[in-house]
C-alpha cells in the first residue's frame, strides 16, 4: 500500500524487498538484489530493532540470542555487505539506531539495553576500519518517540508525564524529529561528523 501510495504520489515506486533479517544470508541478499536495481549503496540505515519488555530472570538463553539477531547482529551484516560498493563509489554513510535507554538505565529490558550500548561500539569501530575509505559511521540516539506501537503497548499517560518531566523540551518527540536527523547524517551537511552517537531526545541525557 505505502509503495503505491508513492508511485501516485511522487511517480517513483520504491524497492520494497521483504525479508527476515535474522537470516544473514537472506539480509546480505535482499542488500544485493537492490544495489543490482540501483546501483551501489550509497547510505545504509540499520534501524530494525524490538524493544519488548523482559527482566533479568525471565530472559532464556533463546530469548538472549533472538534479542541479539534483531537487534545487533543486522548491523554488523549489513555494514558487511555495502562497505565494498561504497568503497567503489568514494565514500558513503552508515547510520545505525541505538538508544538512549543504556544510558537512561531504565530496567525493564537489560537485554534491549546491551544490544543498543553494543551498537554505539560497533559504530566507533567501523568508523575508524571505514574512514580511509571515505565512507562515514554514526549512531542515532532516539529517546521515547511515540509511535503507535509505543502507544499502543507502553505509553500509559503516567509513564508520559514522567518522562516529559525528564526532558527539557516539553513536548514528546515524534518520528518526523528522528527522520529528520537520520536525514542530516545522511547528507553532505553531516561530511565530517563519524564516530559519533547523536541523541535526539528532547533533553533527557548528555554527551561528551
Amino acid at each position: 500500500a505505502f509503495v503505491a501510495e508513492m508511485q501516485q504520489k511522487h511517480g517513483i515506486a520504491p524497492l520494497y524487498l521483504q525479508c527476515d533479517i535474522t537470516d544473514v544470508a537472506a539480509l546480505q541478499d535482499a542488500i544485493r538484489e537492490a544495489a543490482e536495481a540501483h546501483g551501489p549503496i550509497s547510505m545504509l540505515v540499520n534501524n530494525a530493532a524490538n524493544d519488548a519488555r523482559h527482566s533479568l530472570q525471565d530472559y532464556s538463553v533463546e530469548d538472549w540470542d533472538r534479542g541479539m539477531a534483531v537487534n545487533l547482529r543486522p548491523h554488523f551484516f549489513t555494514a558487511q555487505a555495502v562497505a565494498p560498493g561504497m568503497k567503489q563509489l568514494g565514500g558513503g554513510a552508515i547510520i545505525n539506531f541505538s538508544s538512549i535507554s543504556y544510558m537512561m538505565g531504565s530496567a525493564g529490558y537489560p537485554g534491549y539495553a546491551t544490544s543498543k550500548s553494543a551498537i554505539t561500539g560497533l559504530t566507533r569501530s567501523l568508523a575508524r576500519e571505514l574512514g580511509p575509505d571515505g565512507i562515514r559511521v554514526n549512531s542515532l540516539m532516539p529517546g521515547w518517540v511515540l509511535t503507535q506501537k509505543q502507544l499502543d503497548q507502553w505509553a500509559t499517560p503516567e509513564d508520559l508525564e514522567t518522562h516529559l518531566g525528564r526532558q527539557c523540551l516539553k513536548e514528546h518527540l515524534a518520528p518526523r524529529d528522528i527522520v529528520d536527523a537520520t536525514l542530516f547524517l545522511a547528507s553532505q551537511a553531516s561530511r565530517m561528523m563519524t564516530g559519533q552517537a547523536m541523541v535526539v531526545d528532547g533533553g533527557v541525557v548528555v554527551t561528551g
